[in-house]
This record gives structure tokens, sequence and C-alpha cells, in this order.
């Protein structure tokens, strides 16, 4: 067994749903911890007072600039991690926290909020509001593997990270719309109903099959896009699939 890797979660602006998600792997999360990844930070689970040095930083919630002391936390996470992860719509797009739309207001009640590119550097993005387990648990599998593998190990990893990488380099804006410019309008649709599903706010609906988007209803969480199996199709991941599937079979084993 290689080194574990050291893993830590910064809370910042969100409502934890994120942090919920990681517990969320129950029996897996333990395999993980006894043999792949030291939990070094996190503000509810471990008894650490300062920001650590750490492999992997994910970074829950969008960031206050009227908050000194989240914006400080923030630079030294950045500063003290080899990677950083904008952990969930908020950290990654600044979701309910950042937009309002067809009377939803955004929360708390100040507009000083931002997702964490507008601050510091990131490299990967596990978006949606909030991931799911699922993904939670292979990109903690996958950043072991990059960091710690054999090179064929890093090869699967880079393939499956490869794309959560680029939405980091896309920006931090997405919504419907990008749905309906990249993905409907390109004739890539295939009616899953994927983005309906995980919208948060039901601005996606289906009908005849395809995708319709309110747009007084999208709050711009990034959801919907970064869920669609068509959006950021690459071929990297489907022609590595079988490979990076029994690697993280076999890791959780």
């Amino acid at each position: 067994m290689a080194e574990k890797i050291t893993i830590g979660e910064l809370h910042l602006s969100g409502c934890t749903g994120c942090l919920v998600t990681l517990a969320d792997n129950y029996e897996g999360l333990f395999k993980l911890l006894d043999d792949y990844a030291d939990l070094a930070y996190a503000l509810t689970l471990v008894d650490v007072r300062h920001v650590p040095e750490m492999d992997v930083c994910l970074v829950e919630g969008s960031c206050c600039l009227d908050d000194k002391l989240s914006v400080e936390e923030l630079k030294e996470a950045r500063a003290k991690s080899k990677v950083l992860v904008a952990y969930g719509g908020c950290a990654a797009y600044g979701n309910i926290t950042r937009f309002c739309r067809g009377g939803q207001w955004n929360q708390p009640g100040q507009e000083a909020y931002v997702p964490i590119s507008e601050v510091v550097d990131v490299d990967l993005y596990l978006p949606s509001c909030p991931p799911c387990p699922q993904a939670v648990r292979n990109v903690a599998v996958m950043a072991f593997l990059l960091l710690r593998g054999n090179d064929e190990q890093k090869k699967l990893a880079t393939a499956y990270l490869t794309p959560l990488m680029q939405l980091a380099q896309r920006g931090n804006e997405a919504c419907g719309c990008d749905l309906m410019y990249d993905v409907i309008n390109q004739g890539l649709c295939m009616g899953c109903g994927t983005c309906a599903g995980t919208c948060p706010v039901r601005a996606v609906t289906m009908e005849y099959g395809k995708p319709n988007v309110n747009r007084d209803l999208c709050i711009k969480c990034g959801a919907c896009y970064a869920q669609c199996p068509r959006s950021w199709f690459n071929f990297d991941v489907m022609n590595n699939y079988e490979g990076i599937m029994d690697a993280i079979r076999g890791a959780m084993e």
C-alpha cells in the first residue's frame, strides 16, 4: 500500500450539503480513510484550528469578499494545497449565494459572494448541488492514483480528472442556456433527462423528450450543464472507461 494522501475540507459560505455528501459514502468513506487518505482538516470532523499542508483541499461554498477571514483562509488553502477543488455548485459557480431569479433571493442577503475562482486559482471542479457521493468517492480514488499510483494508474486518473479540470478552465458561469447552445442546438441531446433531474430549483423540465429551461428560475448553479453526459464529452474517459471503473472497484474492495 502506497503512502496515503492528505485531504482537507474548507467550509466557506454554503449549506454544508456537500460535506453531508462526503459522509454519505458510508462504509466507502471508512475504506478511503483506512487505506488511501488521511482527513487533515474539516470544520465539523477534525479538531484542527488552522489550515495545514494538504495534497487535496475540497472547498465548499462561495467566498464572501466582506469576510476577511474567509478570504484569508481560502488563500491559505490555495498556498498549502497541491490540488484545490471547487466542491459543489456554490464553490464552482456561486449558486444561490450569487444569483437570484424569479423571486428567489440570493442567500444570505448580501451580494459580496463569489465563486472561489474569483479569488484563487482552482485546479478542478466537482460541481452540482450537491455532488453525488459516487463522484466524491471517484475523485478521491483518482486523486490517490494520480499522486501515488504507478504509471498505468496515473494515466487512468489523468483521463478521468481531465474533464473536471477543463470545467475549471472554462470559467465560473454555467446555466441552462449553455445546454441550449452547446448540446441541444448542436444535435447532441439524447433526451436522457439528467439535466432536469439534477436541477435543484426545477428550472429544467422535459417536454417532448427534450429539456426546456425556464430562465426566470435558473440560478446559474451549473448543475445541469456539468451533469449532462454530452456537455463535455471526452473520448479519453470513454476509451478508458472499463479500466477506470475496474480501478475504482478494485480500490474499494
